[in-house]
């Protein structure tokens, strides 16, 4: 199973994707993704060979995808949940190379992975949480059509200034009027 929208595919994750998400996701010390991913918390570059351990579990996982561009591996989308019993789920997104951003190649991905999700689970609501200083994917869920669902201030510490806490939602019958 895959969606595509133009040059832009998720699909699960295969054995050869590996060395390939090693490399966008663990290789470098200080990645630049990581400035915008979380930076308050704690990132360490892992070596191949302890990657290689746990990585089978990446393998045709339900939960974490591949984001493929032009043949080659970008990046991932996910989701995990908050609350299975209430269907509450929380999807994310990682791509991990400078080039890769300012494309709409996120919210394209992104529109791909609600498709899949709200096609496949009785999902009420889909969101995700970001934080104050990565505007671009607060911009994400506005194209989306998300609402932003709460704002908690001051909770993200990065670099010696506080940052707003960002929840974006989107409905199921607000999804299935876009």
């Amino acid at each position: 199973m895959f969606y595509q929208d133009k040059e832009v595919i998720i699909r699960p994750i295969q054995l050869e994707d590996l060395p390939r998400l090693w490399e966008l996701m663990c290789k470098d010390e200080t990645p630049e993704w990581k400035k915008w991913d979380a930076p308050y918390y704690e990132y360490k570059a892992v070596p191949f060979d302890e990657f290689m351990e746990k990585a089978h579990s990446y393998v045709e996982r339900e939960n974490f995808w591949a984001v493929e561009v032009a043949g080659v591996v970008r990046g991932i989308v996910s989701y995990y949940w908050e609350h299975e019993p209430s269907k509450w789920l929380e999807m994310g997104i990682g791509l991990h190379e400078a080039p890769s951003w300012g494309q709409g190649i996120g919210t394209r991905a992104l529109t791909l992975w609600m498709k899949h999700l709200f096609t496949t689970m009785p999902l009420v609501r889909v969101g995700y949480t970001t934080w104050s200083g990565n505007e671009r994917m607060i911009r994400v869920g506005e194209k989306l059509g998300m609402t932003m669902e709460a704002r908690i201030r001051k909770v993200r510490l990065y670099n010696g200034v506080y940052y707003d806490s960002i929840r974006m939602g989107i409905l199921r019958e607000e999804w299935e009027l876009i």
